[in-house]
């Protein structure tokens, strides 16, 4: 099974006259168009995920629609809570491993993206950079669960040339 763990594409500044809910601030016009761009590049080199979970955030519900969008089945999207920012890894793991053994995405925020990935492939002491927009691919041979993940790739909009 493989765990995509995405951090959202490039979000409006935090401006609390426009958002005073900084849940409801959206991804910017060019951030749409480049993470387009990264997702399309990745499902050409098999990015494919079966179902994709997300914070409820705007700005990571609008990046979990791109990637929907750009792979192949158009994967369902359901909202987390516990992808909200300062969330626990425990909650998000349980969802993953009642999929069914699907490859699945996680659309989330920085830090947490980061201390996820880094959970799971070793034992949390990892530091694992996420630029905005970054993806990684973990695999697990079995359940998904805490240290026995190995980190295939990571990719951010640099590494693809965007």
């Amino acid at each position: 099974m493989l765990v995509y763990i995405a951090r959202h594409a490039w979000a409006e500044e935090r401006d609390a006259a426009r958002w005073p809910d900084d849940a409801l601030r959206p991804l910017t016009d060019a951030g749409i168009e480049r993470y387009n761009e990264v997702v399309k590049a990745l499902a050409k080199r098999g990015f494919a995920p079966a179902k994709i979970a997300t914070s409820p955030f705007v700005r990571c519900r609008q990046t979990a629609e791109i990637i929907a969008k750009r792979v192949a089945g158009k994967p369902p999207i359901v909202e987390l809570e516990d992808l909200e920012p300062g969330s626990y890894l425990e909650p998000v793991l349980k969802w993953t491993n009642e999929q069914g053994g699907a490859d699945v995405c996680w659309c989330g925020h920085s830090p947490d993206v980061e201390r996820f990935a880094a959970a799971l492939v070793s034992d949390g002491s990892a530091r694992i950079r996420f630029a905005k927009g970054a993806i990684a691919a973990i695999e697990f041979d079995d359940e998904a669960a805490v240290g026995s993940g190995e980190l295939c790739w990571l990719a951010t909009a640099k590494s693809l040339g965007f």
